[in-house]
């Protein structure tokens, strides 16, 4: 294995924290999740967006900075791998959805601010998903703030995903996840675990799960 981090990105309900957990288990890896349950600001989000999206970002971005930045600056000797399922550059994207221009320009020089004291993960591992298959597991995993996304939001979330990875030349491994099943499929966990054994040009990488 040549890569001592790896963050695992995609939608909301692309299956990244059932991936980051299986691969974590495979690679014996310390695990880093992201606390999105600890956000006050999340339900009332989806209850009225204009009004709670510039606290809901600034929560994310904090919490998701003091996280990683207290993992991934301290040693593991057991763990030599570690496992993510998000990627701090997360917060930038979905504050570019979020929030109005004036907003998001204060947002994104504290987020440039905070970016270089973070840790870049030596490979991206993107679930890339139809809205369809999204809406899917938003409804079989049942959180209720979750429960009225509307499929433009996603749409909006998964073009900003696009042109981010297109625009920047992160060593990325692109998974079609139409049908993944991780939990219920250990053919699509092995898929992913043999990308992992290669080595790559930075860039866009494209798998197909079987």
């Amino acid at each position: 294995m040549n890569y001592r981090y790896i963050s695992i990105e995609g939608n909301i309900g692309a299956g990244k924290t059932t991936l980051a957990h299986l691969l974590a288990k495979k690679l014996t890896a310390r695990l880093v999740l992201e606390e999105f349950a600890d956000n006050p600001f999340l339900p009332k989000f989806y209850e009225n967006p204009a009004q709670y999206a510039f606290p809901l970002e600034l929560f994310f971005l904090a919490e998701r900075f003091k996280q990683l930045k207290d993992t991934l600056h301290t040693n593991d000797l057991f763990q030599q791998i570690t496992v993510s399922d998000y990627l701090f550059t997360k917060c930038l994207l979905f504050a570019k959805v979020n929030l109005p221009d004036e907003e998001f320009r204060l947002y994104q020089k504290l987020f440039d601010i905070m970016k270089d004291q973070i840790m870049q993960p030596d490979i991206v591992i993107y679930l890339h998903a139809p809205v369809s298959k999204l809406q899917l597991n938003i409804k079989k995993r049942n959180r209720p703030y979750e429960q009225t996304i509307p499929d433009e939001y996603l749409f909006q979330i998964q073009e900003t995903y696009t042109s981010y990875l297109k625009q920047h030349h992160i060593k990325t491994l692109i998974f079609d996840a139409s049908n993944a099943d991780f939990l219920g499929n250990e053919q699509h966990v092995q898929t992913v675990l043999n990308a992992l054994e290669k080595s790559y040009e930075p860039g866009q990488h494209f798998f197909t799960l079987p």
